[in-house]
């Protein structure tokens, strides 16, 4: 009794978490919240979510966060960023979520154009990059809540039906 609540406990900490990961960029939304249902199935000792159901969304998981790094990466390649611009783009969005909601996208813009200034490129250039870098983490943001959305979908239809 004692191990299903904390279960449980677990399982809800890590969902809300997870969920909330989806749009913060520190926080890895979709491991924790695979990691919660996990929990969540354990403590119903897997009557309803099955292995089958688990090992479905643990790809989406890793869809879900291949994407989101993919698509900043290839948002800012696709505008003619640096490596410089890639990482710069990373520190701007983890620094721009103290500034949400603004800091969100103009965190990565920011920082790809710092990024690109400290390689030596041009403010045209540094601009580019910038927007391909907050492109990216847009598209990649939308993917990894859409794919956060269908796991959840999986899980409750799972357990309802």
């Amino acid at each position: 009794m004692a191990i299903e609540i904390v279960l449980w406990s677990g399982a809800a900490l890590l969902l809300i978490l997870g969920v909330a990961g989806l749009i913060v960029p520190v926080i890895p939304g979709p491991p924790l919240m695979w990691v919660g249902m996990l929990l969540a199935a354990w403590a119903e000792q897997f009557a309803h979510v099955g292995q089958k159901t688990l090992a479905l969304l643990f790809v989406l998981m890793l869809i879900a966060v291949a994407l989101d790094f993919i698509a900043g990466a290839l948002g800012a390649r696709r505008f003619g960023a640096s490596g410089w611009a890639v990482f710069g783009a990373a520190v701007g969005a983890i620094i721009g979520m103290f500034f949400f909601p603004i800091g969100l996208i103009a965190g990565p813009f920011i920082g790809a154009v710092a990024g690109e200034v400290i390689a030596g490129r041009n403010l045209d250039a540094a601009g580019r990059a910038g927007i391909g870098a907050t492109i990216g983490l847009l598209v990649g943001t939308v993917a990894k809540v859409a794919i956060g959305i269908v796991m959840i979908a999986v899980f409750v239809s799972v357990r309802l039906f």
